[in-house]
């Protein structure tokens, strides 16, 4: 039988993208076909490189092949991906794709740890990743990237300051922590500090990116809707604890991005702090605030469950240290890269929606 390219489309035009219940070929996944004798080359382009289903999309495709050609026809495949993106023409970081504010509601339920290390494990993917610490008058960035005292440096563009932001393990960064002095309180009112948020997105070089994360700060405050009245923002995760004083602030978080005047999807909730796992008794886990607070949370509201985090000792010594835990092997690392791919997942299954993510008209 014949090998030409309209029967490798028909045979690829039975697999299905998993997350977005779609066939490659309608997703537009299949790309540049050659046939050469028996030989079948083509390119996959996957929405992410972070997709965990990678190899299962692969084997699909070579058993498709094989079932309408026969198993003598060699397959020659090559995965790549192509980030998606659903944004409007907003004229502020045009390059950026996706926009992803992490929140909580709540302080101290480690959401700076889980942006830095999801940031991180993103950037190990192959994608290219930006994180800007909004957290104004409580800076953690430059501590948890082994950055403190650096400070970023600053070229004129068409008579414009123009900051070039601080990159470390892959990742571009911009912190309010690297523009004052370390010691020094940033005690600053409200419009001040959306002014600086504005700022580090619109001043600052940072091209093109596939995912900017902003770490927001607690609460549900100016910061937050500055945000989403400047930028695009294509979804939201908001980061927990188990317990229900947490899980009271989380909801919170969660409900002011699903207001009528705001809409910003949920992309999912992050439990953290899940359960204590001894370094010495890795099978042990003793749940030290609760069980599946955020798993309840997510099946409240309907949304995606994107994964828990244990608390472990590592986990704050790469706090401490600037090295972040996914870096190390063990149990926090599989947690922040199956974090990271879940997140991906999130973001091209909400990109292939087809709503646009646009900016927020929010009324006084």
């Amino acid at each position: 039988m014949s090998i030409n390219k309209e029967r490798v489309f028909k045979a690829l035009s039975t697999v299905d993208d998993p997350d977005l219940k779609k066939d490659l070929v309608t997703l537009g996944m299949i790309q540049e076909v050659e046939i050469q004798d028996n030989k079948i080359s083509f390119k996959v382009v996957l929405t992410t490189p972070a997709c965990p289903l990678k190899e299962l999309i692969k084997n699909n495709c070579i058993e498709a092949i094989e079932q309408e050609f026969g198993t003598e026809v060699e397959t020659d495949i090559f995965m790549t991906s192509n980030v998606t993106t659903a944004r409007d023409n907003a004229p502020l970081i045009p390059q950026v794709k996706n926009i992803i504010a992490i929140a909580s509601g709540k302080g101290g339920v480690g959401k700076s740890t889980c942006s830095s290390n999801l940031a991180v494990a993103l950037a190990q993917t192959g994608a290219k990743v930006g994180l800007i610490d909004a957290d104004i008058s409580g800076p953690s960035l430059p501590t948890m990237f082994n950055v403190e005292g650096e400070q970023p440096a600053v070229k004129q563009e068409n008579g414009k300051n123009i900051i070039i932001p601080i990159e470390q393990y892959g990742v571009k960064l911009m912190s309010i922590g690297f523009l004052t002095p370390a010691d020094s309180a940033v005690v600053w009112r409200g419009p001040m500090a959306s002014s600086a948020l504005r700022q580090f997105i619109a001043d600052v070089e940072w091209g093109e990116l596939d995912y900017l994360l902003i770490d927001l700060p607690p609460g549900t405050s100016d910061i937050h809707l500055t945000m989403v009245q400047t930028i695009p923002v294509t979804g939201a995760v908001i980061v927990t604890t188990p317990q229900k004083v947490a899980i009271a602030d989380a909801t919170k978080g969660l409900t002011m991005f699903q207001q009528p005047q705001i809409k910003v999807p949920i992309l999912g909730v992050v439990e953290n702090m899940a359960y204590f796992t001894p370094e010495e008794l890795p099978d042990n886990k003793y749940y030290l605030f609760g069980k599946e607070g955020g798993q309840k949370l997510s099946a409240k509201f309907d949304v995606p469950f994107l994964g828990e985090i244990p608390i472990v000792q590592s986990i704050r010594e790469s706090g401490d240290s600037g090295y972040p835990a996914v870096f190390k092997e063990g149990v926090t690392q599989v947690a922040f890269q199956a974090l990271a791919e879940n997140l991906a997942r999130q973001v091209a299954i909400r990109n292939a929606e087809g709503s646009k993510t646009e900016i927020v008209q929010v009324k006084a």
